[in-house]
């Protein structure tokens, strides 16, 4: 009796492990199962439900659980390849039969795996961690204001860029109390002269305001536009925004019409914003100039034309030799109106991505920044080098501009997606402007939001590494000896850089009267203004 109460319990021990290891198995295979199936019900009826903090959440297991199957599929398939082949002596094929199956068992683990560790975007750097030196009137300053009632499309009456849904009047008053803010000014006027003298004196041309005959060239980014009417929710800039800018500079800059240019290189620029400007009655508006890719100039907008006087020479080996328009070399001063908004392969495309509209490439397609996009990744470790950099430290580039800014009215999901309302700005548009003089700064902050919003899906990897890079110029983390120029004297730093102490309260480092870093200008909403 005791050898056989000995011999089941040795039985039942030796199956005890093994109904552990098939319940973690089922358990694994219903899990898969049900966030496959509820992610296909939730998503396909309305495929903008993917973004949702929910889906997000079952999206890694979902495809992990089918690439899984398809792995276990094709492993067994060449496995039964392999033992066919080899009674038949057919060792070769045998052997690559084995290797599919080992390789499909074991691709889809890394590929999983590696998906999941990629979905959420960590700093490498605590808060308040403050790199590099600040740039403007005020050091660093970055102003931000938030205005609801801005924005006011419903997402099907109309289109966000209509007259309807984004009212002009809060958007005038927007770009005027952020301007005003932070030359520190009491006039839009007074601001603007700031700005220009600023500018001049940085770059020891002496205390010269604005001077009739120069130059104002403001480069927007089009990425998405491809000409005539735009589709639907298109992730576009803003034109009342763009109208309120060559406002300020017309109104109160005085910068008459033909000394200014629209311009994206590398894409077109559409009816809606051609016509919101050319709808000014003034002559003025009319005789702002728009520049283009070659292939979309017509119909009012000038092909763009590159000028081989000024070559931009990327500090890593093997890049191509790039070049700029002309209407930025022989421009005096320059603006950078970038978009607020995650990318795709770069993690964010802000302020310092908006020059990949910049380049010409000889030999290498032409107006496109196609030579750079392995060198901008995200998907590249930190301390690696960065061509943003050599782009944007350039003299014809970061000689020139005197004010960044970065559209943040109709936010979209990335660089090729639809206007998205944001779970952090309360299940809203963002309905936000930036301003600032630092373009790291700007987009040390603009990250900060987009990663602090779970609907942006794409800020993962290291979209920060240009940051530190740029920052840290003169002595990068990566050891790169910036000089685009290639004259011997390499770029030192091109501002400063750190992330929030939190998303509550959105503090940096000047918030809390240190000498350094980013002092981050919040502006008090105002009271909804009539159409």
């Amino acid at each position: 009796m005791d050898s056989l109460n000995r011999a089941e319990h040795t039985r039942l021990s030796a199956e005890g492990p093994f109904r552990k290891r098939v319940g973690w198995k089922w358990l694994t295979f219903i899990t898969g199962v049900a966030s496959l199936g509820w992610f296909v019900a939730r998503v396909i009826p309305k495929p903008s439900r993917a973004a949702y903090p929910c889906q997000r959440a079952a999206a890694p297991l979902a495809s992990g659980f089918v690439i899984w199957v398809a792995g276990l599929v094709g492993a067994r398939w060449a496995h039964r390849q392999a033992r066919s082949l080899a009674p038949q002596c057919l060792w070769a094929g045998a052997v690559a039969a084995l290797t599919l199956a080992v390789l499909a068992v074991w691709l889809p683990m890394g590929l999983t795996t590696g998906a999941t560790a990629q979905q959420v975007f960590t700093p490498s750097e605590p808060p308040n961690q403050p790199m590099g030196v600040g740039q403007g009137i005020h050091p660093g300053r970055v102003v931000w204001v938030h205005q609801p009632d801005a924005t006011s499309w419903d997402g099907q009456t109309g289109e966000w860029w209509d007259d309807a849904n984004t009212n002009q009047m809060i958007v005038d008053d927007m770009l005027s109390r952020s301007l005003r803010s932070l030359t520190g000014r009491k006039t839009d006027r007074e601001a603007w002269d700031a700005l220009f003298r600023h500018l001049n004196q940085s770059r020891k041309l002496g205390n010269a305001g604005y001077r009739p005959g120069e130059k104002v060239t403001i480069k927007i980014n089009a990425n998405q536009d491809r000409g005539g009417a735009w589709r639907t929710g298109a992730g576009m800039h803003s034109p009342h925004l763009v109208l309120a800018l060559l406002d300020q500079l017309i109104k109160a800059a005085g910068v008459p019409g033909n000394d200014i240019i629209i311009y994206d290189a590398t894409r077109a620029i559409g009816d809606p914003l051609y016509r919101k400007v050319r709808a000014g009655a003034a002559p003025d508006y009319q005789a702002v100039t728009f520049v283009v890719r070659p292939e979309s100039a017509g119909n009012g907008r000038v092909a763009a034309s590159w000028d081989k006087s000024s070559p931009i020479h990327f500090s890593q080996p093997g890049l191509p030799v790039a070049y700029l328009p002309e209407c930025v070399t022989r421009a005096k001063y320059l603006i950078n109106f970038g978009l607020l908004r995650p990318h795709t392969l770069f993690g964010v495309t802000l302020a310092a991505k908006n020059h990949f509209g910049s380049t010409f490439f000889p030999d290498n397609g032409g107006w496109t920044p196609a030579p750079l996009h392995n060198t901008g990744s995200r998907d590249n470790p930190m301390g690696s080098y960065n061509c943003l950099v050599d782009l944007n430290g350039h003299q014809q580039v970061a000689g020139k501009t005197m004010l960044f800014l970065l559209d943040g009215l109709y936010s979209s999901e990335h660089q090729q997606g639809r206007a998205m309302r944001f779970h952090s700005f309360g299940d809203d548009w963002v309905s936000s402007l930036f301003v600032s003089q630092d373009p790291v700064a700007i987009d040390s902050v603009g990250l900060d939001f987009l990663r602090n919003e779970p609907r942006a899906t794409q800020v993962r990897g290291n979209p920060d590494n240009y940051l530190h890079e740029a920052a840290l110029a003169g002595k990068p983390p990566s050891g790169t000896v910036y000089d685009p120029e290639k004259d011997g004297r390499p770029l030192t730093s091109l501002g400063v850089h750190e992330h929030w102490n939190n998303p509550a309260h959105k503090q940096y480092s000047r918030n809390f009267g240190k000498r350094e870093g980013i002092e981050l200008v919040a502006l008090a909403r105002t009271a909804k203004s009539s159409p």
